[in-house]
This record gives structure tokens, sequence and C-alpha cells, in this order.
């Protein structure tokens, strides 16, 4: 473990020098696997948020009260520290940095749009991604700053954000966003990325254009 970080709260980020590492691509994730004495063992899957260029793989982890990997994470993990991980995982939810794409995320599903918008920026092509957030407040948002410098539009439901009240994402938000030919990839819990694939649905856009990944407690 090369870097623990827990910049919000019920949350980690996690620095992994992975040793004999393969590239991932952006939108990819690792397998998290503990191993307790008595030999019981439990695993979770978690984007990876790093740009293949980075020598380290980043994960972020939000910490779910009742999660067997994620409260040891987010609360033992220290500094050289090891963990078991196997990955880059995943061919699906994937970005190839050459096609321009649009990006709905609620909240820790940001992560792997993270890597997707810093890979943009490692290849000069910034101008083929649009962002749009959801979260309950700024507060609570991994890489806010990150996300509000590549110009990604965020809303907050739970507190007015700038001159906007508080409320979900609304076709509105979208349509400035949205344009012919881009992927649309979703990510967020079960009942976000429903609701974000029928609002670009209802847009328009196709289903075959649209990629959804779901998180949960299962990981």
């Amino acid at each position: 473990m090369a870097g623990v970080r827990r910049p919000v709260p019920r949350s980690v980020q996690l620095r992994l020098d992975v040793a004999d590492r393969v590239d991932h691509l952006p939108g990819q994730h690792y397998v998290v696997r503990l191993t307790a004495p008595d030999g019981y063992t439990a695993q979770r899957s978690y984007s990876v948020a790093s740009a293949p260029g980075d020598p380290l793989v980043e994960l972020f982890v939000e910490r779910l009260d009742d999660g067997e990997v994620s409260t040891h994470l987010a609360d033992v993990v220290e500094p050289g520290d090891e963990l078991e991980v196997r990955g880059p995982i995943g061919g699906w939810f994937v970005w190839d940095g050459a096609t321009p794409a649009l990006l709905v995320a609620g909240g820790v599903g940001v992560v792997p749009f993270v890597s997707m918008v810093r890979t943009a920026a490692e290849l000069g092509r910034t101008d083929l991604l649009r962002v749009a957030v959801s979260t309950r407040t700024l507060a609570e948002l991994a890489y806010a700053d990150e996300l509000a410098a590549a110009g990604a539009l965020v809303v907050t439901t739970r507190e007015p954000h700038g001159i906007r009240p508080a409320g979900r994402l609304a076709p509105a938000d979208l349509v400035p966003l949205w344009e012919p030919g881009q992927t649309c990839y979703v990510c967020g819990s079960a009942a976000f990325a429903e609701a974000a694939s029928q609002l670009l649905l209802g847009l328009g856009v196709p289903a075959t254009s649209i990629r959804v990944e779901r998180f949960g407690p299962n990981g």
C-alpha cells in the first residue's frame, strides 16, 4: 500500500503499487480480497480512478456499514499494508480514449469516470468527454474539485448548489451535453442507474449507445 487518504466522509482513497501490473483501460476495476485468520475470505470489486499512465493503481472505496471489505479498507488499512488484488477486469464499461462520450454518475459512481477524465487529459482529448454528476451534497462528492475543473455539471439533491436549488438530474440538464454519436456511460446505485438510463432513453438516446454499471453493497 503506497498511500491511504480519507478525503471525504465515509470513504477511503487507496494508492496501490501492484507488482507486474498490466495497464488498465479507463472504466475497468480490480477485485480486492481479504482473508481472515480462520481462512474466511471476502472480496469486492472497485473501479480504478487512476489513468493508465499513473505508476500506481488508485481505488476509491465508499464505506458501507455492513460491508465486509469496505469497512476494513476504510477503517483499518494504512500505508505499508499488503492487499491481495486481481485485475484489471472488464471489457464492456471502458472508454477507448478516441470516441466522444457522455458520463452520467451518481455519488461514488464518479470513480471510473475520474479515470476517463484523467486519461483524456493525458491524451489531450478532454474535448471528447462531457460529465454530469448527481450527489447528495458537495462535501460527500469524491474528486469534486477535479470534476469541477473538468467542466462537469454537478447536481446536488440535498442542498442548493450555486444558483441551482436542490434537485435531481432532469432532462434539461442532459440536453446540452448530449450529441449524436456519443456513447453514454451511466454509473451509480441500481436506483440511480435505472433513473438515469430512462432519462437518456427519453431524450432519444439509442439503447445500444448506453452502457451501465451499478454500484451496491455486493460490488
